[in-house]
């Protein structure tokens, strides 16, 4: 006879080689395996529109593969520790057919498409509109079988949690090291722009019915009806973001839509939640939470085109489009749209007139620079040997009309 005292600790141990073997799964998904490729290829044609733009590469072709994981392990780690506390249980069934739906979403190569809403949205219609239907599917059937209303609230709520990811993952990672590229407006001026396109990977702890192991508490799964045997599995979530900015700097411009997003998240999250006695709340709320993230994308698309372009010639000087990192104008401290007025001494106002004023004293450049805050301040570098004459900054000039000049 097995003491209480002995059924905890088995009942402890059978759940931790359970969460063991669940993450063990996290590399059997073809979901991690895709994102790395998705990553690299996306590096790939970015460095390839770096060289045409700018005859220059700007980042290394796994920038985007760095940042995949280490933000996203940690969010990760937050939505499993909300998710398994809160009791929502997962079908099977549901977590295929996102799969499914992320796998064609990358496939169409437009990273905001990779969004949670945009994947965990269809995925919540399509098993609407499976339910109660006699679908034969042969290899998944026993998974659609153990479908119930209670997924409703459950995906909506996972569709909150995931928002919130993505707008604290926009604001804390959106902006950084994106490159420029360059681009000619409607009246054929030369301009730059920013485009930030990032895929954030979290592996995240979820709970689905059947397996071996009993319920960890009485009150436990809330967000699913009838199943109390359980199984923990890890399972990756792609979050895909894409953002065009011309008309301000874009660290501004990414963090303010960030926060929008994020609070987008926790609204959609207090309705999920209020949809497990409302169910029909939870149709309501997936609908919102779509419409509510393609208002926020076409609302920051046209505020954004109704702003001059930033990144233009200027009167003032030559105005700095990017630096190339570790270059003498990164370590002088120079930044994205400031503006180079004099150089030694000397006024300059095209390219051209900055390359001839470095070039009269090679030893020692000293910029006067107009900050995007409009005060003026003075930056000044001994250069030397083996160091690349054009310091690493990229401009936005009239030759860009047919090819790029890198600085």
């Amino acid at each position: 006879m097995i003491t209480c005292k002995d059924g905890g600790k088995k009942l402890t141990t059978d759940w931790l080689s359970a969460c063991l073997l669940g993450l063990g799964k996290l590399f059997l998904h073809p979901l991690l395996y895709v994102s790395i490729a998705y990553c690299l290829f996306i590096g790939y044609l970015r460095v390839k529109r770096e060289r045409r733009d700018f005859n220059t590469k700007i980042y290394r072709k796994s920038m985007e593969l760095r940042a995949l994981f280490p933000q996203g392990v940690i969010w990760g780690l937050i939505l499993s520790f909300l998710t398994l506390a809160s009791g929502i249980v997962i079908p099977l069934a549901a977590l295929i057919i996102v799969a499914a739906v992320t796998m064609i979403a990358v496939l169409t190569m437009n990273r905001r498409f990779v969004s949670p809403v945009y994947t965990m949205g269809v995925t919540f219609f399509i098993l609407f509109f499976l339910y109660d239907r006699d679908i034969q599917l042969p290899i998944f059937q026993d998974a659609f079988n153990q479908l119930n209303q209670s997924v409703y609230p459950t995906l909506v709520i996972l569709i909150g949690f995931l928002l919130i990811a993505e707008g604290f993952l926009i604001v804390s990672n959106g902006s950084k090291k994106i490159s420029p590229q360059l681009e000619v407006s409607k009246r054929g001026q030369p301009i730059g722009v920013y485009v930030s396109q990032l895929i954030w990977l979290i592996p995240m702890f979820v709970m689905i019915p059947g397996g071996e192991l009993p319920a960890p508490f009485e009150w436990y799964p809330v967000f699913s009806i009838g199943e109390v045997y359980l199984s923990p599995i890890v399972v990756p979530f792609l979050i895909g973001f894409k953002q065009k900015v011309h008309g301000t700097l874009p660290e501004q411009a990414i963090r303010a839509h960030g926060k929008k997003v994020g609070a987008l998240g926790f609204v959609i999250t207090a309705f999920a939640v209020i949809s497990n006695w409302y169910p029909l709340l939870a149709i309501i709320t997936a609908v919102l939470a779509l419409l509510g993230r393609e208002f926020l994308h076409y609302s920051q698309k046209v505020s954004d085109a109704k702003l001059p372009f930033y990144f233009s010639k200027s009167k003032l000087g030559v105005q700095i489009l990017g630096v190339i990192p570790q270059s003498p104008a990164d370590k002088m401290g120079l930044v994205k749209g400031e503006i180079i007025s004099k150089i030694n001494g000397i006024v300059v106002r095209e390219e051209e007139e900055l390359y001839r004023a470095l070039q009269i004293n090679r030893a020692h450049c000293k910029l006067e620079v107009i900050g995007n805050n409009e005060q003026i301040r003075f930056v000044q570098r001994a250069l030397f040997d083996g160091e690349h004459y054009e310091l690493g900054i990229l401009f936005v000039d009239d030759q860009l009309k047919e090819s790029g000049q890198a600085g």
